[in-house]
């Protein structure tokens, strides 16, 4: 084993089947039953379901409708987000407590560096110690891995389900890692995992002993990623997690402006850029804040929380909401502002109840554009003529 990995100790929370483990703290009734939490139309998409439901075979992001015949007995719950975030943030700010480092990965899983605490206290019993605390206070099942870094230990933790711990030693990365299929590795999807399978490539061993520049040749240079993960090497680090951290634009108008038809498009745009820079980074956010400042110098916010998202169709009507409510003086405007924060890493799944397969691949055909051909490529129709990119640039700061 590296010597660089044996100095190191992640542990990786997960909680196990978030969504349905929230809605049977509200109704025990569905406790032991096959429960599916999305969209309730056949045209809506699972967001999560339980372990009894998966038996059928049922999985997160299915149609629906294919949901529904795997397992016609299921109950199936459309999901309140706001809840599955109050929850979360919960279970983040036990782990900010405790945690000397750590990062929320998304709205369910944690990864905490605890490299060290074994000479003072042991790593296991304090990672132990710290899942009986979130089981207690919040009444949610999770699980853990504990490892040398954080694919080891995410992979650990994957092993442990449900509601189980898990501890793979520096040593013992290899053993632990060789028999398990290639599609326990972060990073290999659908697409790779059939690629390699049809190779012949089926499990973790097989990948790990082929030469590194074979499976870049075939993979790319995601292959050279892959092939280290398999090998149980991950350099990459436990990124502290601030709620302080934010995107935001805001804009100076050339001259102070009561213009509210066009303050609007202007608002469109910049949530659309905002939205656009989250999703490329693979960020959601969960408070939007809106800032006016007039002519006479003074400024005023307003902020509120949503469920995790970075669909600007989502964001837009809270902006304008929040706008309208701090725009009383009906003074002069001088400058308009919009800032996202409390970010979380995550890209946005079909976890919008309400949404779509099709609103889905709409944001994702556009993003596409945007990044061959620019920011500017595509756009709603009410940004154009009005709004012009020459007038004032935007800021945008992560």
């Amino acid at each position: 084993m590296l010597p660089e990995l044996e100095n190191r100790t992640i542990v990786h929370f997960d909680l196990d089947t978030f969504f349905v483990s929230v809605e049977r703290l509200n109704n025990s009734k569905l406790c032991g039953l096959p429960v599916i939490v999305g969209g309730m139309s056949d045209r809506g998409v699972v967001a999560g379901c339980s372990y009894e439901a998966r038996t059928f075979g049922v999985h997160s992001a299915m149609p629906m409708r294919m949901a529904r015949s795997l397992c016609p007995d299921a109950i199936i719950i459309r999901g309140d987000m706001e809840q599955y975030s109050r929850f979360s943030n919960m279970v983040t700010n036990i782990i900010a407590e405790e945690s000397p480092v750590y990062e929320k990965a998304s709205i369910d899983e944690h990864y905490i560096d605890i490299s060290g605490m074994e000479r003072f206290y042991g790593s296991l019993k304090w990672s132990h110690k710290l899942r009986e605390r979130i089981i207690r206070e919040s009444g949610l099942p999770i699980s853990f891995g504990l490892s040398v870094n954080k694919t080891v230990s995410k992979i650990a933790t994957g092993q442990a389900k449900p509601n189980g711990e898990l501890q793979v030693v520096a040593d013992h990365v290899n053993a632990f890692l060789d028999p398990l299929s290639i599609s326990k590795i972060p990073m290999i999807g659908d697409k790779t995992f059939r690629l390699l399978r049809s190779m012949g490539i089926a499990y973790i061993e097989t990948l790990r002993n082929m030469p590194v520049e074979m499976v870049e040749r075939v993979l790319g240079k995601n292959g050279i990623i892959i092939w280290k993960k398999a090998n149980g090497i991950d350099h990459s680090l436990v990124e502290p997690y601030s709620e302080r951290k934010s995107i935001s634009t805001e804009t100076t108008f050339e001259q102070d402006t009561i213009n509210i038809a066009m303050i609007n498009d202007l608002l469109l745009k910049m949530v659309e850029k905002l939205a656009f820079q989250l999703r490329l980074k693979k960020k959601l956010t969960s408070c939007i804040t809106v800032k006016v400042r007039y002519a006479n110098f003074d400024t005023h916010t307003l902020q509120h929380r949503v469920p995790y998202t970075a669909f600007d169709h989502v964001l837009l009507p809270v902006v304008r909401d929040l706008f309208s409510r701090l725009y009383e003086r009906r003074m002069l405007i001088r400058l308009i502002g919009i800032r996202f924060s409390h970010l979380v890493s995550g890209v946005q799944q079909i976890n919008m109840f309400d949404d779509q397969p099709e609103t889905i691949n709409l944001y994702q055909a556009m993003d596409h554009i945007r990044n061959r051909f620019g920011t500017r490529a595509i756009t709603h129709a009410a940004t154009l003529g009005r709004i012009e990119d020459e007038e004032q640039p935007d800021k945008i700061v992560l």
